[in-house]
């Protein structure tokens, strides 16, 4: 590797692979084996390298003309701590985390550990292999767990440190290795096909879930270290579950032991004040400077890399085209799309196999087009018009759904203009908006009800589906990151019941073609006029890319028995799967046997069929 030819790749916006010449690496030099740091701080007075190996006194490095500074060190062992102390040109002094440190020391500490990311042996070529024929999965089922690392389950075991106050009261977070114990089985379970992992990056709060990031080479130390995390993903992919990454490309915190200020200028973000703070008191990354955008760039390759992620989802997205996420004359954020056009371009060309997904709240059109056409990049992009009409739709009374039938239809009219994923994520389930269950209209009975039809109709909407953990218990309690999932929950024969029946409709989502494989196909969908019954009665029918197939959806939002008989549902059906069944804790208005355009629906119900 020529290092001034990186380093000057870096410094001009062209580097993907900055990680493998600044950071902690080990080499052999001057006829020593030793760790090399390097670090670019162009406002520095002097840096000086700092760790538990020198006894946090500072050892002097040298400085290149173009603002990197280095220093070649012998006998660092592995996972030593280290800072990098920097004298600001006004003569300030303050110790700084590695922004390309591979592993860090565990909160509240922020130093760096020296880490061989090189040193895990993966077991998962079996999966790389699929991943490298199957590549995009547009035509195949689709079903994403989302996950909060630190609260799927709690462990009550004794440890070998003095626990903390939050340890003592709600069990410690697991370690990669006890999440994979847990989580991989059940998602196999539950027929979910990729685990979306909440932010792993490096962050100094637990209450930021990881969107408020310092390390950003760096997997969070709260679970264990790097090979814990490699580990994890590797048993993943040998169960033949994707994994996919939240990242969080538009912004970082302010704590000055990371990339705030770095070196006592402006590194990473605006020198303009105007141009520099986010709404929620982080600090914007400034795409203008070209290696700002080199090093982020280098991190979402990194996380691929290293860690055989499948897929990235990006944070807020709506906020790098929109300068404060609001659509207006002067508000276009010309850096912000060019980081995302450039990126993904870069991303798409080097790991065609790995999606790149957009939460976007944005109208912008072209989200999930190829930059070359004009687009951004994407693979696919969430849905949250979907998300907002059906959910403001499910809280209305069933009186007040009869003016209101175009919320629940609207989405179809949009589908087609970019690739779509229906979301129900964490963000819906925190601050006071109330959990799924909990904001169906009704009591607690009709909640249920509303809630399996919900589902029904996320399972047989085209696109591929989104849940944040939690979302299959029916939970009421909102999620709350420093306690685990209500799995007491699953002794109460309702909440067991209707895990259940997450269970079978995602069995029945990713067993029959109609259902997946012409998602994005308009042709393959049309709405079945209901004309004749409550507008509060809905039908529609999807078939197959080989024509073969055929799957129609019937639903009931009114509070009435439906018996429904549709001239286009002639000939022979069989119901998959009934909202209403008893196995789901329904009153048992189901269709048995085979079914000729006469259908029977229960209130707050819905059925899909299958044509034999």
């Amino acid at each position: 590797m020529n290092i001034d030819q990186a380093i000057q790749e870096f410094l001009t916006g062209q580097s993907a692979k900055a990680y493998e010449v600044f950071g902690a690496h080990p080499v052999h030099k001057y006829d020593k084996d030793g760790i090399e740091f390097r670090v670019y701080a162009p406002y520095a007075a002097n840096m000086e390298l700092t760790g538990e190996f020198n006894n946090w006194a500072g050892w002097q490095m040298d400085r290149r003309p173009d603002g990197v500074w280095t220093i070649f060190c012998d006998h660092i062992p592995q996972g030593a701590l280290y800072k990098y102390r920097t004298t600001t040109a006004e003569g300030k002094q303050i110790d700084r985390a590695d922004p390309f440190a591979f592993y860090s020391e565990l909160r509240p500490g922020n130093a760096s550990r020296v880490w061989n990311i090189d040193g895990y042996a993966w077991q998962d070529h079996a999966w790389m292999e699929y991943r490298r024929k199957v590549f995009k999965n547009y035509t195949r089922p689709m079903s994403i767990y989302e996950v909060h690392a630190g609260s799927w389950r709690r462990i009550q075991e004794d440890k070998d440190t003095a626990p903390t106050e939050e340890e003592q009261e709600f069990g410690r977070m697991p370690t990669y290795s006890e999440l994979a114990d847990t989580l991989i089985p059940y998602v196999k379970k539950h027929h979910f096909s990729h685990i979306e992992l909440m932010p792993l990056t490096e962050h100094p709060f637990d209450g930021s879930w990881g969107y408020q990031a310092t390390g950003y080479f760096s997997a969070t130390s709260r679970y264990g270290n790097p090979y814990g995390l490699m580990e994890f993903i590797d048993r993943c992919h040998q169960a033949n579950i994707g994994v996919i990454l939240d990242v969080v490309p538009l912004h970082f915190v302010t704590d000055f032991f990371g990339l705030h200020q770095f070196d006592g200028g402006f590194v990473y973000e605006s020198s303009n004040p105007a141009e520099r703070y986010t709404e929620w008191g982080t600090v914007l990354f400034d795409y203008t400077k070209p290696h700002t955008l080199s090093f982020m760039k280098s991190s979402l390759d990194f996380w691929i890399q290293y860690y055989h992620i499948d897929g990235l989802r990006y944070d807020a997205v709506s906020q790098l085209i929109y300068k404060n996420g609001e659509p207006g004359q002067f508000n276009d954020n010309a850096p912000g799309t060019w980081f995302l056009r450039n990126t993904n371009f870069y991303l798409q060309q080097t790991y065609p196999q790995v999606m790149l997904i957009a939460e976007d709240s944005s109208n912008y059109r072209k989200v999930t087009a190829p930059p070359q056409y004009g687009g951004l990049g994407f693979d696919y992009k969430w849905d949250l018009g979907w998300m907002n009409d059906t959910l403001e739709y499910m809280g209305l009374h069933p009186n007040d759904r009869y003016n209101a039938r175009n919320k629940l239809m609207f989405s179809m009219a949009y589908f087609y203009d970019d690739l779509f994923i229906l979301p129900l994520s964490h963000d819906e389930v925190v601050h006071g908006k109330h959990t799924i269950v909990d904001k169906m209209w009704g009591n607690y009975e009709q909640k249920f009800s509303q809630v399996r039809l919900l589902y029904l109709y996320m399972c047989a909407h085209p696109g591929k589906v989104l849940n944040f953990m939690g979302n299959e218990l029916a939970e009421f309690r909102e999620w709350d990151e420093k306690k685990e999932l209500g799995w007491n929950l699953m002794t109460y024969p309702v909440h067991d019941a209707f895990n259940r029946f997450c269970c079978a409709l995602q069995e029945v989502g990713g067993s029959y073609r109609a259902l997946y494989d012409t998602e994005y196909d308009p042709r393959a969908f049309r709405w079945l006029d209901t004309p004749n019954y409550p507008p509060t009665v809905f039908a529609f029918a999807r078939r197959s890319a080989d024509g073969n197939q055929t799957i129609a959806c019937v639903m009931n939002f009114g509070l009435y028995r439906e018996d429904i008989y549709n001239p286009a549902l002639g000939g022979d059906w069989k119901e998959l799967i009934n909202t209403d069944d008893t196995r789901f804790s329904g009153s048992g208005v189901v269709n048995a046997g085979t079914i000729n355009g006469h259908i029977q629906l229960a209130p707050l119900s819905g059925t899909i069929l299958v044509m034999e």
